[in-house]
């Protein structure tokens, strides 16, 4: 029988190169990391596939939510590999292509980022978290500048046989938190009390029923909890608006 992963801790870092991407995720996945605990940012990725003339700069910055397969033909094979792949618009830093847990989190209210609440963008959303904020600084200065974030998610035992792994795969500003990046459920969620403290406390009743019986409907179809998440939290921003507390509770009218 093989052993359950238990991912304990997150360890983060920063690579220059896109070229080394494919490298340090390749190498994760090697030593044991689920794909759906690697987590993937950046803003300058450059395509190896001509796509002619269907897709553009406008359609991937506001096309909202593709799958890790179009992401994979059109930024390099490595995208391919991870889930819940998707585009979103963080303040302060601009349109980014974010892969795995770090997406789902940017994606939720606890930060605002795909609204584009004022003063939520990546530094609010990690510092929330649990990260330092001057770390959480480098770390959006240097994406914002066209580096890459890659985060992965570890049993404590192993943290620094992974941070040796990232650093020598050309990693810097390399970072252990003491835990894992907020899921929205375990599982299937059953009723409000299954969401996480990060999603129920950002929508109202109504939004939470929203949220739920979308989350089921596609987790049931794909038994992939992070689509799940990203499609419920698609379904809330189409149905609901912010009020100024940050919680999505206003229902829109239909036009």
């Amino acid at each position: 029988m093989v052993d359950e992963y238990r991912a304990e801790r997150t360890v983060s870092a920063v690579f220059k190169e896109q070229e080394q991407l494919d490298q340090v995720v390749r190498r994760l996945m090697d030593r044991g990391v689920p794909q759906d605990h690697i987590s993937v940012m950046g803003k300058n990725f450059q395509s190896k596939t001509r796509i002619a003339g269907f897709i553009t700069k406008r359609d991937v910055i506001f096309g909202g939510l593709r799958s890790g397969a179009v992401f994979g033909s059109l930024f390099g094979s490595f995208l391919a590999l991870l889930t819940g792949v998707g585009v979103l618009f963080i303040p302060f830093v601009g349109p980014v292509v974010a892969a795995g847990p770090l997406g789902a989190l940017l994606l939720g209210a606890a930060s605002g980022a795909i609204a584009g609440s004022a003063g939520a963008g990546l530094v609010s959303a990690l510092v929330a978290w649990g990260m330092p904020e001057d770390k959480a600084t480098i770390y959006q200065t240097r994406v914002e500048a066209g580096e890459f974030l890659v985060m992965a998610e570890v049993p404590a035992n192993k943290s620094g046989e992974f941070q040796l792994l990232l650093e020598s795969a050309g990693g810097e500003e390399v970072h252990i938190t003491e835990m894992t990046l907020p899921r929205a459920c375990p599982g299937r969620c059953n009723e409000a009390r299954d969401l996480s403290p990060e999603v129920r406390s950002h929508l109202s009743q109504e939004a939470q029923r929203t949220f739920i019986e979308r989350y089921n409907t596609v987790f049931d179809e794909t038994e992939d909890p992070m689509k799940a998440e990203q499609a419920a939290w698609e379904t809330v921003h189409q149905q609901y608006e912010e009020d100024e507390h940050g919680v999505w509770s206003k229902q829109k009218v239909a036009v």
